[in-house]
């Protein structure tokens, strides 16, 4: 429904524009980025989507990717007993995953040392064992200090990961989060709920 409205609303536009024209101040035809093709607006500064991370295959990436989906952040590990999470993270990821949301996956070796590996190992080990295909970065600390993903997750959910597997449910806007602590599954009626709360 949203992806077949925004197609209307686009060939609407590109109607009119032909219909109507679009010239500079001389009365020529306007170049492509002229004004009126304004860059969207930058996530606001309290924002998760105003940060940038390393992904797990080494590259910088902007957060902003992600502004206007539901966001699932969750600290991962490959040898801890919540390991198959990744299972039900995988299978929510191929249900809801698209233009409304998204998981991210934030390998961590602070409890129990359980995330040992390299970039490559961690990658390897999550798709031979559970097929991830949902967006991974690079290994980070949870602790106050030690991350700013962590540290601004904090700040909007009051809460910290205890252990591996914890989830914040970030808003459209990054301004918002739930957080749910390992025990919660990722198919949980808890953590769907806040997933559609605040997704509508």
């Amino acid at each position: 429904m949203i992806k077949s409205t925004r197609v209307l609303l686009a060939l609407s536009t590109l109607s009119l524009l032909a219909a109507c024209g679009t010239t500079d101040a001389s009365g020529d035809p306007a170049p492509p980025g002229a004004a009126g093709d304004a860059a969207p607006a930058a996530p606001a500064p309290d924002s998760v989507y105003a940060l940038s991370a390393m992904t797990l295959g080494g590259e910088s990436v902007d957060l902003a990717r992600y502004e206007g989906k539901v966001t699932l952040f969750v600290n991962v590990a490959s040898r801890c007993g919540y390991t198959p999470q990744y299972a039900g993270l995988q299978k929510l990821h191929e249900e809801l995953g698209g233009e409304g949301f998204a998981i991210v996956g934030v390998p961590s070796n602070d409890f129990g040392g359980q995330e040992p590996g390299s970039p490559s190992q961690i990658q390897a080990f999550c798709q031979e064992n559970y097929g991830v295909t949902f967006d991974m970065l690079a290994k980070q600390g949870t602790k106050d200090g030690d991350s700013a993903l962590f540290d601004r997750l904090a700040e909007l959910s009051g809460e910290r990961p205890g252990w591996n597997f914890c989830k914040f449910v970030v808003g459209p806007d990054g301004r918002s989060a739930r957080f749910f602590s390992s025990r919660v599954a990722p198919d949980s009626p808890e953590l769907a709920a806040a997933i559609q709360e605040l997704g509508s």
